[in-house]
Formats: C-alpha cells, sequence, structure tokens
C-alpha cells in the first residue's frame, strides 16, 4: 500500500467513497450525499505535517480508500489530539485493510506531533469497534442517542489511545 497526501485532484474520489458509506448509517452522520464543492474547507485544514489527508492506493495505482487526522476541540492544549477517520472504497471492505490502515496511522502518529488518536464510531458499528479494540484503543465515552437518522436514535462512543 501507498500512503500519498491527497491533492485536490483526489477529492473527488475522496468524496465518492464517503459517499458510498451513507447509505448503511453506520459510518458518518450525513443523511444525504455531499458533494466535492462542500468538502473544499475541510479539505483544506489539512496538512502534511500535522494533520494529513493521505490517499491509500495499491502500488499498481487502484485507490483503497483514504484517511484523514483531524484536530481535537481547536484548542491550543489539544494540539496533540487527534481524531483518525479511515473510509474504504466497496470493493476493499471486509479484507483487512482497515487494520493495516489504522496500524500505519498509529506508528505515523508521533512524527505528525500526535500523543493520541480518538476514533468516534456509532455505537452500532460493531466491525469497526472491533477494529479499533483490536488495535489497543479504549472507549473513552459513550454518547447516548445523540443523532437522529431516519426517524431512529443512534449512539455514539469515542475510542482513545495514547501512542
Amino acid at each position: 500500500m501507498i500512503f500519498k497526501n491527497a491533492d485536490l485532484k483526489d477529492l473527488p474520489a475522496i468524496v465518492n467513497i464517503y459517499n458510498s458509506t451513507i447509505a448503511s448509517r453506520k459510518v458518518t452522520a450525513d443523511t444525504q450525499p455531499v458533494s466535492v464543492d462542500s468538502k473544499l474547507v475541510w479539505f483544506n485544514t489539512h496538512n502534511p505535517t500535522t494533520r494529513p489527508l493521505w490517499l491509500v492506493q495499491h502500488i499498481g495505482g487502484s485507490t483503497i480508500g483514504w484517511v484523514s487526522f483531524t484536530s481535537f476541540y481547536g484548542r491550543p492544549a489539544y494540539q496533540g489530539t487527534a481524531e483518525v477517520s479511515i473510509y474504504l472504497a466497496e470493493n476493499f471492505r471486509g479484507m483487512g485493510y482497515g487494520k493495516k490502515i489504522l496500524q500505519h496511522c498509529i506508528a505515523q502518529a508521533p512524527s505528525l506531533k500526535i500523543h493520541t488518536l480518538l476514533g468516534y464510531i456509532f455505537a452500532h458499528n460493531i466491525p469497526s469497534i472491533q477494529l479499533f479494540l483490536q488495535s489497543g484503543f479504549a472507549e473513552y465515552a459513550h454518547l447516548k442517542d445523540i443523532a437522529i437518522m431516519d426517524n431512529k436514535f443512534y449512539s455514539l462512543k469515542i475510542f482513545g489511545k495514547k501512542v
């Protein structure tokens, strides 16, 4: 696998992968597909030295997915804490790529000046919860019934790991 810093020409592929997760109601709280234009500000919050947005590819060039690191809470004392988000293309889900990508993120975190990684995961997303627990994350919080999708309440868990 190759982890490359995403550039603007990669944003349509990133958005397509993101949009492919919406219908499952397991990965994101967005309920409708997003546009490339609507993600430009988000895209520009990333930087290669401390908050990268990586496109993950096979050596041959096919896109496996993407990873982003997002600052937590935006205050100076939290500079060393970041949320990690992993999104896989549909044809690469359930094949062990998520584990390899998360392990790479954990290994790279210190060089990004990150001492604590967080994962925000819906409580009903058991595969993602298992992935984070198997990678040494612990449950930091359970936010009961804070999201409403399709007239149903959903809970969010926050997992954390010191790196």
